[in-house]
Order: structure tokens, then sequence, then C-alpha cells
């Protein structure tokens, strides 16, 4: 098929019902007045001009020149688009979603039929939205989304408070704070600048408000009623992201309705995403909007419901620009059957179920608090040191047991499931599980981990506090995984009472005792399978070059100040200044963020994470910086921030938020 000539809108104002102009992108096929297109609709507030240019550049082009329209909106209070953010995925963001789904199904150059699509925020309200059944939305790709919003997003975790709380609000402070561009929205820019500047909400309020999973998380979480979605629905993932669930889990709630791709990324569309091998994104998205958007016969629906990447013992490195590997499909996927390991009194990992009546066999775990600075971050962008690292240190602060080395390979493809009872002489701790593989040199490469609050033992929505010296049963679900163990590599299962600085640690620090005779630890078998090819992209290296102005920067450290007891975790992350070389537009944004904690001190606990962002053409600059806080005390959450923007070396705003919020089993 020859390609369609297409023409970019790059500013369509949509006026909603209430009077909120909001801004649209547009590629759109040539001639579709008279020869009408389906649409593909993204929905973010990361800002169309300059934030999410890049990839909507390497995307939407292809889209167009198949015939299939890309409007790429931005949520109330997000670049040029009127108002102010109200929060995460709210009723009033899914309404006007569902208002614009109509909007295009009307126009002349639509034949109908909408697809919605999008990674992270889009990728969660894409899924969202269907669940409200639009009559025009007829299919969604969700890439890097979540099911649960409590369980599996930056948030919480089994009721353990991810330190990606904090360094969320604070991106989305900066993010919101930035001004719209006057060459769109005309001398009206100020204004709406100030408006936005003084009403936009800092989100860890509300966040730090909602500790247990209330109908503020299942609102949104489509695990509440996989029923409600009743169209198509591709769903993608990547290991080294910490999306990883999604995809199995829409397959097992959604059934025949989804198809499930998981590969070895960090949070990237596939046809970009680091670490290589990469997939035909593009080829395959038009392949299933031209399927449902069109009613073409063309197979897509035929697919496995489940194809993954299987990991095959890659090593922690600085970098990891192509993981080894072997791509696997499953025509229908279904819980798998799993492989048992116990613990034999020796501290061995071996094959088989725990005996059940060997005697107790008690072993105390209490972890250095700072144990967990290999975990890499929870929301993964670079294949470097943002990956989970060398796995050797942590272990030092873990109880861990181990297989002898493998006679031969063991695969594994679902997600893992520990078993043990344990006591605490407290009322709150936190257990962490890792999967780890041991390679024949010694190094250690994370395969999966799971983390628990123990007082959400046995749910999240009524958490109960332990009763100090009582022993409970534990049952705790792993992330998901795909991973080849070879001959000679040993299995290891690492525990510890701390994950810092991915999880804050509760207010007091008793240790474990675990009756390593309970433990029992199931591996999900990839059974039946077939091996295929992946295809790669047609083109390698997809995304659009900006003018570099100024370079990029990153770094990562951990430091331990012996004499003071404190460990520092510090990052620094800067995307340098680019210039758009269409509009002239220049922008850089600069986050540094750094945790400390005492090692033997949950109360030392701090994260300050700061951002600086800048936009400038010819003589207009703007600057923005961001600051977020937390501490804690024994019955508080200690939460601050501060927001100063400056026109040009003038100082035009300031405003502080201060605020303490009761811990509640956490």
């Amino acid at each position: 098929m020859t390609d369609r000539a297409f023409t970019v809108i790059d500013n369509q104002w949509i006026r909603l019902k209430d009077g909120t102009r909001l801004a649209a992108r547009i590629w759109m096929p040539d001639d579709a007045q008279t020869d009408p297109v389906p649409a593909v609709f993204e929905f973010l507030p990361y800002r169309k001009r300059d934030g999410t240019s890049p990839r909507d550049e390497s995307t939407y082009p292809a889209f167009a020149a198949a015939g299939i329209a890309g409007v790429r909106v931005d949520i109330r209070g997000s670049g040029e688009s009127d108002g102010v953010i109200d929060g995460e995925y709210t009723e009033l963001e899914l309404a006007n979603a569902y208002e614009l789904i109509a909007w295009i199904a009307e126009q002349p150059w639509s034949n109908g039929k909408v697809g919605m699509m999008g990674i992270s925020w889009g990728g969660f309200n894409s899924l969202q939205v269907a669940a409200l059944r639009p009559p025009s939305l007829k299919a969604v790709i969700s890439i890097a989304s979540t099911t649960d919003r409590y369980n599996d997003d930056i948030h919480y975790k089994n009721g353990c408070h991810l330190s990606a709380q904090l360094s969320w609000a604070a991106t989305m402070l900066a993010y919101q704070s930035r001004a719209p561009y006057p060459e769109i929205v005309g001398e009206r820019w100020i204004d709406m600048w100030m408006e936005r500047l003084e009403a936009e909400p800092f989100f860890m309020e509300e966040w730090l408000s909602h500790q247990r999973r209330d109908d503020f998380w299942k609102h949104g979480s489509i695990c509440e009623d996989y029923s409600a979605i009743e169209i198509p629905a591709l769903v993608i993932a990547g290991w080294a992201d910490g999306y990883r669930n999604t995809p199995l889990l829409t397959a097992e709630g959604l059934g025949d309705k989804a198809k499930a791709l998981i590969g070895p990324w960090v949070h990237k569309y596939p046809h970009f995403a680091w670490p290589k091998p990469r997939a035909d994104f593009l080829g395959e998205a038009i392949a299933f909007w031209n399927r449902w958007l069109r009613d073409e016969q063309n197979g897509i629906d035929n697919l496995p419901q489940v194809r993954a990447y299987i990991l095959d013992g890659p090593k922690p490195a600085l970098r990891r620009d192509t993981d080894p590997g072997f791509w696997v499909s499953k025509t229908r996927w279904s819980p798998p059957q799993s492989e048992s390991f116990y613990v034999d009194q020796f501290g061995a990992l071996l094959v088989g179920m725990p005996t059940p009546y060997a005697p107790p066999h008690e072993i105390y775990l209490k972890s250095p608090l700072d144990t967990g600075t290999a975990a890499g971050e929870w929301f993964t962008l670079k294949p470097d040191a943002e990956l989970a690292g060398d796995q050797r240190g942590d272990d030092g602060g873990s109880l861990v047991f181990q297989t002898p080395p493998l006679t031969e390979p063991k695969t594994y493809l679902g997600r893992p499931e520990l078993t043990l009872t344990l006591r605490a002489d407290a009322e709150l701790a936190n257990l962490c599980a890792r999967i780890v593989d041991i390679h024949p040199d010694g190094s250690a490469t994370r395969v999966s981990f799971g983390v628990i609050n123990l007082a959400h033992r046995d749910g999240n929505a009524d958490p109960q506090p332990l009763v100090p010296g009582e022993t409970v049963s534990i049952r705790l679900e792993l992330d998901a995984c795909g991973y080849r163990f070879g001959e000679g590599h040993r299995l290891r299962l690492s525990l510890s009472t701390a994950y810092w600085p991915m999880v804050l640690p509760p207010p007091v620090d008793p240790g474990v005792t675990i009756d390593i005779s309970s433990l029992g630890l199931a591996l999900p078998l990839l059974g039946e399978h077939e091996r295929f090819e992946m295809k790669q992209p047609d083109n390698p290296d997809p995304l659009p070059k900006y003018n570099e102005l100024a370079p990029s920067e990153t770094r990562r450290s951990v430091t331990r100040d012996l004499a003071a007891n404190t460990t520092s975790y510090i990052v620094v992350e800067d995307t340098g200044l680019s210039e758009h070389p269409g509009t002239g537009l220049a922008t850089r944004q600069r986050r540094e963020e750094t945790w400390t904690i005492k090692p033997d001190d949950p109360l030392s606990m701090t994260g300050t994470s700061i951002w600086t962002c800048d936009m400038q053409r010819g003589d207009w600059f703007v600057r923005t910086i961001s600051t977020a806080n937390i501490a804690c005390t024994a019955t508080d959450w200690l939460i601050s921030a501060n927001v100063t923007a400056y026109d040009g070396e003038r100082q035009i705003f300031e405003k502080s938020f201060d605020k303490a919020i009761a811990r509640d089993l956490m």
C-alpha cells in the first residue's frame, strides 16, 4: 500500500461542553474529508508542544501515512489547554476523554471509529476510559499501565510506602508549573500560567490521605470489574519497568479480549526501548487499528494471547543495551503450574515441598535500614543505574537461601509466590523477598521481588497490626518474571526487612523471626509454549533529532558517612537543553533528588526532590523551581513543597506547602 500524504495541525482547539478549551495536535491524512479515516486518541498532561513531541513524532506520522489520524490532546491545565489539573485519572479527566472521543467521531474527516493509546498515564486512562464504554471507542493499546492503582503503581505496594510517590509528586508539581506557549495562546499566557501556579494541587497530600486501598484507589482500577471492558486491548510492558505485572493480569482478567506482550524493556515504547531486542510496534499497532477501526481481516486477532521475552541470564551492568534471551508465545494464558522449593535444616534451597511436621527452625532477621541501594528505580527510563544492580551488597543485609549449582536450566514465566510463618515484637514490620540469579562468577541478577507491610497480610483495605510475639502466616506474591536460569547458576531467595530507598520504613524496626521450616517458594513454570522471532522495527533509530544546546547529565551515587552513621542515595538527571528545529522552542529539566537514612533509625528517613524546568525561545525565557520534601515522626508523615517561578530573571511567583499527615499502619 502506498503511504498516504498527511498534514500536521500543530494546534487544534477543542471546546468542551463546560467551555474549557483543550489543545490538540493532529496528524491528518490528506483527503480525509472525502475519504474518512479512523483516529487514534491520546490524552496526557505532558505537553504536546515539547514534553512528548519526540515520541509523538516517531509514532503518529507512521499512523497518518497508513491512513489513521493521530489526535494528541493535552489534559486541562497542561501545555496550552485551559484550566488547572485536578489529580490523576479523576472523574473529570475521564469524562473529558469520553467527550473528546465523541468529538473525534463526529468530525467530517472521521469514519466514526476511535482507538485510544498511550504509555504510562495514557496507558492508564486508555483502559479506564474503555471501562466507561464510549460508543465510538473500538480498541485500546495500553503500554506500561496498571489494573490496580494501589498495588501496581508508584504509590504503595502491598501496603508499603514507595519513595517513588514523593518522586512522582515532585515531577507532577514541576510539570504542571510550566507556562503555556505564548505563540499559541497569545497575550493571555501569563494569566493562564498564574492560574496554574496558584491553583495546582500538590498531589502528595491526596495520595498520603489514602494509605489503605479504599474507594479512592478503586476508582480507575479496572481489576474491580474486568467485565466493564468489552473491546479488544493490546497490553504491553517491559520486565525492566515497574509495570511488569499488567499484561498477564489483563490476559487473566479480560480473557480473549486481551493480547499481552512483554519485552525486556524499560518504561518506553517498544520500537525505541532499551534493553534490546525491540519490537515492530508501529507495524503491529497499524495492523491492530486496521483490524478494529476498519474491519480489515488481517489476522492480527489470531495472535497468541501472550508473547514474552525470556531473559537468559543477563548480568548486572553499568548499562544493559541488549539482554540475552528468546521470545516465546502461549496461545492461551492460564495460571501456570509451579515448581516448589523448600529450605532444609542447613539453609539450602531445594526442590520439593516443606515437610509438614518438621520441627520449627527459627532465625531472627533484622536488616540494616539502608539495605536496598541496589534496587534501582521502581519507574525506569534508561537501562543504566536505574535498573537493579548487582545484588551481592543488598544480600549482605539479608537472609539468603540458595540451591546448589543447577545441573540443567530452569525456565519460568509468571508470578512467584512465597509462603512462611513469622513473628515480630512490634505491631509493624516490612518484609521484602527477592529471587536472584547467582552466576558462576558470583555476580547476582535480581529476577523478581515482592514487598509487604505485614499489617496488610490479609488485605489492603482493612489492615490489622501484628500482635507482638504472635506467629502469623504470610503469603507474598512477587512480581511477574520471564527468566531462564542456566546450567551452573544458582537460584537464591533473599529476605530482608528493609528495601530502602525504594520502600520507606515503618516507624519501628523490630526485625522478624522466621520459621524456615515453614518456608515454601513456588516458581511458575514456562510450560507449553512456542518459540518465535519477533519482527524488529523497520527504522532502528526512529526518534527525531533535536538541536542540543547543552549536554545531558546522569549521576547516581550512594555515600555512607561513617562518622555520622548516615547513608545517602543521590540522583541527578538533567535532560540538557534541546531545541525543536521546527518551533525553535528549547527546554530543559533537571532533577536533583536525595534520600538519607541512619541504618539503625527509621525516623531519620528524609527525601528531597528538586526540579528546575526551563523554557526559552528567542528572548522569551521562563523558569520554575519546584521542591518537594518528606520526613517522618513516629505518628506522622511530614511533607512540604515550594514552587518559585521566573519570567526572565524576575521572580513573579512563590508559594509553599507544609503539612503533617497521620501514619496509618505504615
